[in-house]
């Protein structure tokens, strides 16, 4: 059932394969005298080769018999050598770039398998946003598999998006070659009320014998059981040693996240260093991870020394970050360790404990070394159905953004979306704002800005308004097409004529992030494809995010990666309180309500 296109399919590989193990063909590749990080039987064993067929190990051990006048041979002595690492779950969209640079920006740093869910693309474009990423990574040396959306909307009825994804959709792509499991179910709720929709697309999946990934946030005990009942097998939320322990009691595989703004591990990895729990069934992911943190610090190796650093036997993360991964999706006859028939993804590591990366072979070929690519990777001309996603029946104006009360002067209450800092959680809060002319208004000084988010998939119109705290924001305006998980255009501001700016240069631009002051742009990260991914290189969207967390600065604000925490504030499936294109939304109870308290 597992398959990636363009690689050697295995039974076409097993005489050849055969011959070089025994010395009757030669390798194409051999790597020398390595210390073998051994996850399948959790050993380092020292001076070992591993020889290479094409893009298959076809032995592990002794290799100077399979070395002929072609084979290419890498020296590793006094170096560790490992499997190549997999991201379990990952959203190239919030990388802000395409399949092509998310593989430039990676690889690197040793990610030769990702697990991808698209469904911030599926969101915008639906199944053709899919293939779009399909598609594309079919000649990259990095593996891409898919996890197929499953709430598109995540919140049915309360939100607006491009497309919409059901059991028949579900049903379509389980036959799609690249397409492994059905991606996070969010729609725990649905889950645990019996919804038609979310157990059809279980059944859908469950039924030709793909897993299902979740997105469990906050639950336990008997709730967790019925969610995992439900064939749900695992999930990244957790945020808690709690939350951990539980998955993994539960026979769940509980993924530890370290991404860009949601740094879990130090409290999850608790339950293996402290709890003594079982790793096997434990796997590392980002999640979501931005550019200059990708470039800066790294990847899924950031993860597992981040594990290391708290605690965490190196083999054990090593095998969090390879073996663990695979044997969750059901492909470590493939993927995930250094043995014969598995394709030939290997490191070569300076220092187990630091997890530095100095040679990256992918598919049984060098691709990159010291942290630079060694092979040019073609840049692929993007559809025009990708770069036409703005669709606002018209440019807002003034009276658009306005939030009127009874009253014609004085200050009312008003209910605020509360950001918390480095946390994708809001609180309901409340708060005093000022009233002229019968309108209510934002009040940097007291750090109240005016939110609004706009539906920019189909015309409709729909703008809905509200109030958020925590951006400390004095100044301008800031806004984002990036806006989970709708991806509607959300804008936040201290005052109506820098918001009408940043959403018309969005528009202007086909989507991206921008902040404004005066009407003036002070930084853009333009993101023409699907209002979500740049077209430019990864180091240029790297230098535009930087650029763009400078005039969030400039502006008052010093929270971490703000631009992300503003795309959250439509995320309608986390508490406590969020806004869509529909109105204000309180997540707990579901239910709209007024952001003025008359």
């Amino acid at each position: 059932m597992f398959a990636i296109d363009g690689r050697t399919r295995l039974h076409d590989m097993t005489r050849a394969l055969v011959d070089v193990a025994l010395g009757r063909q030669k390798a194409d590749l051999v790597v020398r005298n390595a210390s073998l990080v051994n996850v399948n039987s959790g050993e380092i064993l020292e001076k070992q080769d591993v020889a290479v067929k094409k893009d298959r190990i076809a032995l592990v051990g002794d290799a100077a018999h399979t070395i002929g006048r072609e084979t290419q041979v890498i020296g590793a002595d006094a170096k560790y050598l490992v499997p190549g690492f997999i991201d379990a779950h990952v959203h190239i969209e919030s990388a802000m770039v395409t399949a092509t640079q998310f593989a430039r920006a990676i690889l690197p740093h040793g990610t030769t398998v990702a697990f991808i869910d698209p469904h911030e693309i599926a969101n915008v474009l639906g199944l053709d946003g899919v293939r779009f990423f399909l598609d594309e990574s079919r000649n990259l040396p990095l593996k891409i598999l898919i996890t197929f959306p499953s709430c598109v909307p995540a919140a049915p009825d309360f939100e607006t998006t491009g497309a919409r994804i059901g059991p028949a959709e579900v049903e379509e792509a389980m036959r799609w070659s690249g397409v492994v499991a059905l991606g996070e179910m969010m729609n725990y709720l649905g889950v645990l009320s019996g919804d038609p929709k979310v157990h059809g697309e279980l059944a859908a999946t469950l039924k030709v014998g793909r897993i299902v990934e979740g997105h469990a946030v906050d639950l336990l005990d008997k709730n967790l059981a019925a969610y995992a009942a439900a064939g749900i097998t695992s999930c990244h939320e957790s945020t808690k040693k709690l939350h951990a322990m539980q998955k993994l009691r539960y026979g769940m595989y509980a993924m530890l996240r370290e991404g860009s703004a949601w740094r879990d591990v130090a409290e999850t990895i608790r339950a293996i260093t402290e709890e003594k729990l079982d790793p096997r069934h434990v796997c590392l992911v980002t999640d979501d991870r931005e550019p200059n943190s990708i470039l800066q610090e790294g990847h899924v190796d950031h993860v597992a020394r981040r594990a290391i650093e708290e605690g965490m036997d190196p083999i054990a993360a090593i095998q969090m970050a390879s073996l663990n991964v695979a044997e969750h999706y059901e492909c470590a006859r493939e993927l995930g360790s250094i043995a014969p028939a598995r394709y030939a993804d290997m490191l070569i590591l300076d220092k187990l404990t630091k997890v530095a990366v100095s040679t990256v072979i992918a598919d049984g070929r060098v691709v990159a070394q010291n942290g630079k690519l060694t092979l040019e990777i073609r840049l692929p001309q993007y559809p025009d159905f990708v770069r036409k996603s703005m669709r606002l029946k018209s440019l807002p104006t003034s009276s658009d953004l306005a939030i009127k009360t009874k009253l014609d002067r004085g200050s009312v209450k008003v209910r605020v979306i509360g950001v918390i800092p480095a946390s994708a959680y809001t609180k309901c809060e409340e708060s005093e704002a000022l009233v002229r002319n019968s309108q209510v208004l934002a009040n940097p000084d007291e750090d109240i800005l005016k939110i609004a988010v706009l539906e920019r998939h189909k015309g409709t119109g729909n703008t809905s308004l509200g109030f958020i705290k925590g951006f400390q924001l004095k100044e301008g305006a800031v806004a984002s097409t990036v806006a989970h998980d709708s991806h509607n255009l959300v804008v936040a501001g201290t005052n109506d004529r820098d918001m009408l700016a940043a959403v018309k240069a969005l528009v202007d631009s086909r989507g991206g992030m921008i902040a404004v002051r005066d009407e003036k742009i002070l930084a853009q990260v333009p993101l023409p494809i699907a209002g979500l991914m740049s077209d430019k290189p990864v180091e240029t969207v790297s230098e535009q995010i930087e650029q763009l967390r400078e005039a969030w600065v400039k502006l008052g604000c010093t929270l971490p990666s703000p631009y992300m925490t503003l795309s959250l504030t439509t995320l309608s499936v986390i508490p406590e309180i969020r806004i869509t294109d529909k109105g204000l939304l309180d997540t707990v109870h579901f239910q709209f309500i007024n952001p003025v308290i008359e």
